[in-house]
């Protein structure tokens, strides 16, 4: 939506209320026609267009709603855009999507829990924020009704749940540096203590494996997830004897201090320096040149969270090992990456 927002010439807002048939929202057929013509031209030509262009059948609601349980919603856009892509599948079967913050805390997350039951719900998704490993509350193990979890799992494996892939994607930005014949790679980490930022840690190393690179723990410098420490920890790259001549920041925001300390240095991007960013968030299509990335896959974790969702609604709750799913973090190659200038 952001893509064709752009193409369009109007907001990521009439996008949606376009593509998703909105109705009393005052749109001029020209807009709409160019919204329109833009995404086909784009590609985006699935199901979404073909029922626009079909009559539409009035949906009777399904009885029982998803309850859905998020730990906090941060400033960051991961929870929304899981949210909004579970409320959209579900939406596409009649079904609401009622969503409670709990702030992992011991007291308000039963309340919220036996609200979303008062409320009806016949399934349950419970995601946090930040990919980890969870202690669930006991309530979710006395539920009758299905419950997944989305971005978070358990040690005992009691509940089907789904993470993004995160030691592949960090595999995945630093060998396409690697491709580029880039072979002095240094990467800007995110917060040790959370699963992202140790799982792509593991992935770079597994790349320079792969290509039997040596590992060079000085080409490795701590961040914070942030822009101001993206800035310092590439300051910090440059001082290096032998700088390097790619970075992989850990997500996008760290790629954008990475630019600024570059360009103050005096350095090109990719020209002298190339850069990886990771989580495709918005910025990485705005810097210049725009970033390379790789997706955060929330949104198609969203739509794992309904369909297992699905499956599982009716039977009765097995006590059982549930496998972890993870989603590819696909890279999205764009302008800031080349090959070394020498």
């Amino acid at each position: 939506m952001v893509d064709v927002a752009r193409e369009a010439g109007c907001s990521q807002a009439t996008v949606s209320f376009v593509l998703n048939g909105a109705d009393g929202v005052k749109i001029s057929p020209e807009t709409r026609e160019r919204v329109l013509k833009v995404a086909r031209a784009m590609g985006y030509t699935a199901s979404t267009f073909r029922a626009l262009e079909q009559p539409q059948v009035q949906v009777s609601a399904t009885p029982g709603a998803i309850g859905f349980l998020v730990d906090q919603l941060a400033t960051s856009p991961e929870a929304a855009i899981a949210i909004d892509s579970a409320h959209q599948e579900a939406w596409r079967t009649g079904r609401m999507l009622v969503s409670a913050q709990t702030g992992s805390d011991a007291v308000m997350e039963p309340t919220a829990i036996e609200t979303l039951l008062s409320l009806g719900v016949s399934s349950m998704i419970y995601m946090t924020i930040i990919t980890r490993e969870l202690q669930a509350h006991p309530m979710l193990y006395e539920l009758d009704i299905p419950v997944v979890l989305l971005n978070c799992y358990t040690q005992d494996h009691a509940f089907a749940s789904v993470i993004p892939s995160e030691i592949a994607g960090g595999q995945a930005a630093t060998r396409h540096l690697i491709e580029q014949g880039h072979r002095r790679i240094g990467t800007i980490i995110g917060e040790m203590w959370m699963d992202a930022a140790s799982s792509r840690l593991e992935g770079y190393r597994r790349a320079l494996a792969t290509a039997d690179i040596p590992f060079d723990p000085n080409l490795v410098v701590q961040g914070d997830w942030s822009t101001t420490g993206g800035y310092e920890a590439t300051r910090s790259l440059l001082t290096l004897k032998h700088p390097p001549t790619a970075i992989f920041c850990q997500n996008d925001r760290t790629a954008l201090g990475c630019y600024d300390a570059l360009r103050e240095a005096g350095l090109v991007v990719p020209g002298d320096v190339s850069v990886v960013g990771y989580d495709d968030e918005e910025i990485s299509r705005h810097l210049r040149p725009r970033l390379t990335t790789c997706v955060l896959p929330h949104r198609a974790m969203g739509r794992w969270a309904i369909e297992h969702l699905q499956e599982y609604e009716g039977k009765p709750r097995e006590r059982q090992h549930y496998p972890i799913t993870k989603i590819e973090c696909s890279l999205v190659p764009r302008e800031s990456v080349a090959p070394p200038s020498s």
